[in-house]
């Protein structure tokens, strides 16, 4: 079957100052204000405890908010059941029935919507042949990879055809290489249908490989939203340089066209105002030079396509990733000069 099949109704999501509180003293969302427009993937990044997934729960009805309001459309559903918002979530257990088999766990949300045998047999089918596992209907589910569990788990939550489709850390149980796959069949898969969906992970490769934007959230609140490009290189905070990729933090002062770190000078491109600054770097952004900032060799490792390692200077250390390829490593203790690439690096205000 074609995707056209399954016809899907994209809704805009709306959180306006939303805000949940577990008891007196925890306080889980700290008054989030998002929008996430029609048909876009947007990824809640940040670390465990942080309350992605707490939002996530209260989009999906499963959590109710303290205040604060949850749009779909022009719908206020803060106060719906989560049965009458046109909303799924795919779980990070899956959450499948052992002893039903393939179809059987597809069906089930088309089962509950009370929907006829002919409807509950089209829409498995076209779900399942969404997902690539029209042929194992009647296979019980104990019997599949973890792989073939998620992808059943998917065709489980396109089967109703949401108005918004939720993903609670779908790949956490997945081995690396397996992780990767799905995670590409997913953005794949959502861009085809054009259905908005919200993502939570707190892994930020993932993040950066599946999102249209990326919200990132510490402690209830938001630091940031951005696309992956903006936010890996203009973070506009040290958290949000920090957990989007490997960064080095150097004291630097920038004087209108040059950054000064570690008594060395280079040129650089910024809007803000002469002053002190956290210069951000990444590691693929370091490069060996004939002059630059002097530094000193305090460990190295060989990793096949680079190598990476850490360099006293006199700003602090820095972590780096070079290019391996038919390359020595250099020994503790070589005197070397590192430039840096324009396009790694970054300045935080102090």
């Amino acid at each position: 079957m074609s995707v056209s099949e399954i016809q899907v109704r994209p809704a805009t999501v709306e959180l306006s100052r939303l805000v949940k509180r577990f008891g007196r003293d925890s306080l889980a969302v700290d008054s989030i204000d998002l929008h996430i427009e029609s048909g876009e993937l947007v990824t809640l990044l940040g670390p465990s405890g942080c309350g992605k997934t707490t939002t996530l729960r209260m989009i999906a009805g499963l959590e109710r908010a303290t205040s604060g309001k949850v749009m779909l459309d022009d719908e206020d559903v803060t106060r719906l059941p989560a049965y009458l918002r046109d909303v799924t979530m795919v779980f990070q257990s899956y959450a499948l029935f052992p002893h039903m088999n393939v179809f059987e766990n597809v069906a089930y949300g088309l089962r509950v919507a009370r929907k006829s045998q002919a409807e509950i047999s089209a829409g498995v089918d076209a779900a399942l042949r969404m997902v690539g596992l029209q042929e194992l209907s009647a296979r019980p589910v104990t019997a599949l990879s973890g792989g073939q569990q998620q992808r059943v788990a998917l065709a489980r939550a396109l089967a109703i055809r949401p108005r918004v489709l939720l993903f609670d850390e779908p790949l956490s149980n997945l081995d690396a290489k397996l992780r990767k796959r799905v995670r590409e069949d997913i953005r794949e898969l959502q861009q085809r249908l054009g259905i908005t969906s919200v993502y939570v992970t707190h892994d930020q490769e993932e993040a950066l490989a599946i999102s249209d934007r990326i919200v990132v959230i510490n402690h209830g609140r938001i630091e940031q939203v951005g696309d992956p490009i903006e936010l890996y290189t203009r973070p506009k905070t040290r958290f949000v340089a920090d957990f989007i990729g490997a960064a080095n933090f150097l004291p630097a002062r920038f004087d209108g066209s040059n950054v000064v770190t570690g008594g060395h000078a280079f040129s650089h491109v910024h809007d803000g105002p002469s002053g002190d600054y956290t210069l951000v770097i990444r590691p693929e952004a370091v490069r060996l030079a004939d002059q630059g900032l002097h530094a000193r060799v305090v460990s190295s490792a060989y990793l096949g396509p680079v190598n990476e390692y850490v360099f006293a200077t006199e700003s602090g250390e820095i972590f780096a990733s070079l290019s391996g390829e038919g390359e020595q490593l250099l020994e503790r203790g070589a005197e070397v000069h590192l430039q840096f690439k324009p396009a790694g690096v970054h300045l935080l205000s102090e």
